[in-house]
């Protein structure tokens, strides 16, 4: 091995990188904020509906973000703790945002699943468990909110168990019911309990304070001794945490807490250091795989445009798969054949960014003005390296996209591409619609919503949406496009989507869908896959 491959090892061994994965409100962006202050990233945690002077937080940076409450697309955050690295991607948790996720966790070694205490497991968070099963990504579990009402800590162990055949083994545990947290116990350290006060407003760290089990006993009675208890009843049952059967998928550490009230936190960001794997060899695709020592290659996952309103830029988000990444060098765009210069890069926080000019495998650059790339596209240098290609989510909502000011066609036209290349939405077209009037495909219609705050926003070209009836899209080719264009058998329409020139055919329903099918037996009707199938 020579120098330069040591040194991307040894680098690569320090990295953790991770996404954080939920339910819409389980606590996300808190937590990630929450993560942030621990590791000194930030002197003071904000809040995703801030009040009493209270910042907003870092991650959430688009205004449609900051005025909702929710995220609507990935950050990236980057920070050291205890000598590592950690990278971490805050994601949206709402399901019309599902794709924007789902390219994330193409680019994360691990995943912190949050859980809300009062609501346990919910839709969104199966579904994105699903994926991390498929991806082989190791979870680790964050209950959060226990300073409000919630369910009782071993039903929601029962429930990770029943659902989705996880193990859980709990690494600390609650003193006190929900919505009535005295403190928590480090598994790891049973003879004391930590106990918090909480600071003013929650923006800053709470005040860890160790108590001595004999205290505890004391001071807290029944609450001590239940956690005891079932402390007790957990490792009869064989659940302490094994790194082996976590990094396999088959369970998951459990911690305990409030990241509202930086209760907890710092458990979870010492165990991210010391559980969560760092980078290790990339499967490629068509087989074989791309180690960390090798020569430099990377995957590029998201594209943004405007981040930074002052300068209207594009960025394309890089992970780094092997080698060493530097500013500056000519490398390979695996799509094109053709050389690429990494000439501005950056290192991205939030909406914040600085030069960067090196990076090893697990970091996340930020490629900027970098108009020739797109998601899921492989960069490398030395063997030739492409890793597999980002699926696509089958759209299940249609809109006509019309400009409110013809004047403002260029900007449009400009706007919507850019959507395009972001994967915000998908975009068709037809010879009979033409490019002034697009159709956008979404997973969800909030999806819509973001494309027209961004438009008028953005690219000063507000844009008219007018909802078709269809909710069926199938991959066909150009003889089953002709062939549905021209049926008056079945209520559709054929389309291309720009980013690829695939036809896909839209149906209102999938009884349309199937009676085009028995009209035409030999045209080409394929199902669109999503990420986790």
């Amino acid at each position: 091995m020579n120098a330069t491959a040591q040194w991307a090892a040894g680098e690569a061994a320090r990295r953790r990188t991770f996404a954080v994965i939920s339910h819409p409100d389980a606590g996300k962006s808190t937590l990630t904020e929450a993560l942030a202050l621990h590791a000194h990233a930030i002197t003071e945690a904000g809040a995703v509906h801030g009040k009493a002077g209270r910042r907003g937080v870092a991650s959430d940076w688009m205004e449609m973000e900051k005025a909702r409450g929710i995220s609507v697309t990935s950050a990236v955050l980057q920070f050291a703790h205890r000598g590592c690295v950690l990278n971490l991607l805050d994601t949206p948790g709402h399901a019309d945002f599902s794709e924007d996720t789902y390219r994330v966790l193409a680019a994360v070694d691990c995943a912190v699943m949050l859980i809300d205490a009062a609501k346990g497991l919910e839709e969104q968070t199966r579904k994105l468990f699903d994926v991390c099963r498929h991806r082989r990504i190791p979870v680790i579990t964050f209950v959060n909110k226990w300073d409000r009402p919630g369910r009782e800590a071993l039903e929601l162990l029962d429930e990770i168990e029943r659902e989705f055949g996880l193990r859980p083994t709990p690494v600390t545990w609650p003193v006190g019911i929900a919505g009535h947290l005295r403190g928590l116990v480090d598994v790891r350290e049973p003879e004391r309990m930590l106990r918090y006060t909480r600071a003013p407003g929650g923006s800053k760290e709470a005040v860890e304070e160790p108590v001595s089990a004999d205290e505890a006993a004391f001071e807290e009675g029944a609450d001590w001794e239940q956690a005891v208890e079932e402390l007790e009843l957990l490792q009869a049952d064989g659940a302490g945490f094994d790194r082996e059967s976590f990094l396999a998928g088959k369970s998951t550490p459990v911690f305990f807490g409030a990241a509202i009230s930086n209760i907890g936190v710092r458990l979870l960001l010492d165990a991210l250091v010391d559980y969560a794997p760092p980078p290790g060899p990339r499967e490629l695709e068509g087989g074989g795989i791309r180690p960390v020592d090798a020569p430099f290659s990377g995957l590029v996952f998201k594209v943004q445009a405007n981040m930074d309103p002052a300068h209207r830029d594009r960025i394309a988000f890089l992970r780094v798969c092997s080698g060493v990444f530097e500013r500056g060098a000519t490398v390979t765009r695996a799509a094109s054949g053709k050389p690429f210069a990494t000439k501005y890069a950056h290192s991205v926080f939030g909406q914040d960014r600085s030069m960067v000019d090196t990076a090893y495998p697990g970091d996340v650059v930020g490629l900027v003005n970098a108009a020739a790339l797109r998601v899921g596209d492989t960069l490398y240098a030395g063997p030739p390296a492409v890793f597999p290609a980002m699926p696509t989510f089958a759209p299940e909502h249609f809109a006509v996209a019309r400009p409110t000011d013809i004047s403002r066609s260029k900007q449009f036209r400009r706007g919507i591409a850019q959507l395009d290349e972001e994967g915000v939405v998908q975009v068709l077209v037809s010879d009979v619609r033409g490019d002034q009037a697009p159709v956008l495909a979404a997973v969800g219609p909030m999806q819509f919503d973001v494309v027209a705050a961004r438009m008028a926003g953005e690219f000063s070209a507000p844009v008219r949406l007018e909802p078709l009836p269809y909710h069926v899209a199938r991959a066909t080719d150009a003889q089953g496009a002709e062939a549905l264009n021209g049926s008056r058998l079945a209520r559709g329409e054929a389309l291309t989507r720009i980013r690829d020139n695939a036809h896909l055919a839209l149906f209102q329903d999938r009884w349309q869908a199937n009676s085009f099918r028995r009209a035409f037996p030999d045209a080409r009707l394929d199902p669109l896959l999503a990420a986790h199938q």
